[in-house]
């Protein structure tokens, strides 16, 4: 079974590694992390690096499709058309095409969630009515072959979901048997519909200063790009 997992600078890293952890012990699974281009990739928080050993030309297919999110690079690669259409491209072959956190508005942003009903992080939801799908405040959402999950660590629930469809109950009991996945949170907080206000105001100010640190590292990235071309 071939994954392929799209990653891209500023990635929230959690939106792949969660599902990866899932999907990679489904028997027989290939995984693969393609970016537009091969090399290092950088997560939004600068701390940790992929290697993407895999590009575009690559991986022209696959059974599993996973879009991951990102805190605000996102709305740059919904502005880059090759990605749009490699994902638009490898969805024609896929059983499933899915998504982590703002990763569904790349794909609402492609057309392939058109009239389709999807969710995503509760500060990105709106976009998904902006790109004609249709916004629902679940933590997974499945629409046909489109599984779409809510912010960060829902891609962990999605991927268990999206297992249980591909191998069957007792396998998928078994990987998250493997993975230890039974959350017991320490708050009833990750939820915007039981969060205080004055959490949801906390959270809301500390995402806008992940926003501006990821936009200094994005332009620090390119920076060095635009360096090694001149060198």
């Amino acid at each position: 079974m071939k994954i392929a997992i799209l990653i891209y600078n500023g990635i929230t890293a959690l939106d792949a590694i969660g599902p990866y952890e899932v999907l990679s012990n489904i028997d027989n699974a290939e995984v693969f992390f393609v970016a537009k281009k091969k090399g290092e990739i950088k997560s939004d928080t600068g701390f940790l690096t992929f290697k993407a050993k895999y590009n575009f030309k690559n991986v022209k297919e696959a059974d599993i499709l996973l879009i991951p999110g990102a805190t605000i690079s996102f709305i740059n690669v919904m502005k880059d058309n090759k990605t749009l259409e490699w994902i638009k491209q490898v969805d024609k072959t896929t059983q499933f095409t899915t998504s982590v956190c703002s990763g569904s508005i790349l794909l609402a942003k492609t057309g392939l969630l058109n009239g389709k009903k999807a969710t995503s992080h509760w500060k990105t939801i709106p976009l998904l009515k902006e790109n004609n799908a249709i916004p629902t405040h679940e933590r997974v959402v499945k629409d046909g072959k489109y599984i779409t999950s809510a912010g960060v660590s829902a891609g962990i629930d999605m991927a268990l979901i999206l297992c249980e469809e591909l191998v069957g109950e007792d396998q998928t009991k078994a990987i998250q048997l493997m993975i230890e996945y039974d959350p017991n949170p320490i708050y009833q907080s990750g939820n915007i519909k039981t969060s205080e206000e004055e959490i949801i105001h906390i959270a809301t100010k500390k995402l806008k200063q992940n926003a501006r640190r990821e936009m200094s590292l994005l332009k620090l990235i390119t920076n060095r790009k635009v360096l090694k071309k001149i060198k």
